[in-house]
């Protein structure tokens, strides 16, 4: 199994929303390698950090799993979406989703400032200087270590 961190503005969907709709396909995504890691790393059963950006209080606030493998993103081909672009076809889609579903919803934000704090997540993507990407890999150390402050 593989372990990621996907983020989202809570203004725009927020864990609380996943747990309503159970399952959403994670569309939207216009960044190359965050959609290489849905394309190529994503597998059905991963497990993911569902991660509240550009808030009052950014953090981890629930877990998610891969529910369906990866697929073209309908909204590239919507011209309605903000999302549209119009190089894609359907016979060659450029971007791609995963859907996921709720697992479990935090009592409480665990804040980005707390994960800072913590020696062993030093290497962690999301904690590196100028880390933007809105889907990234994980490592089991770094998903143990986080496991472990929710349980402290």
């Amino acid at each position: 199994m593989n372990y990621w961190l996907m983020k989202t503005e809570p203004d725009v969907f927020s864990i609380e929303d996943l747990k309503k709709k159970k399952r959403s396909g994670w569309d939207g995504v216009r960044n190359y390698q965050a959609r290489n890691f849905m394309r190529d790393g994503m597998k059905l059963g991963d497990q993911i950090l569902f991660y509240h950006s550009s808030c009052a209080i950014p953090g981890v606030a629930g877990i998610a799993r891969v529910s369906r493998e990866i697929h073209p993103d309908p909204s590239q081909f919507d011209k309605k979406s903000e999302y549209y672009d119009p190089k894609a076809t359907s016979e060659k889609p450029i971007w791609m989703m995963v859907e996921v579903e709720f697992v479990k919803e935090f009592p409480a934000v665990l804040p980005l400032e707390r994960l800072r704090r913590e020696k062993a997540l030093a290497k962690m993507v999301l904690l590196q200087k100028g880390s933007r990407l809105s889907v990234q890999p994980v490592t089991a150390a770094e998903w143990a270590v986080i496991e472990g402050i929710l349980e402290s």
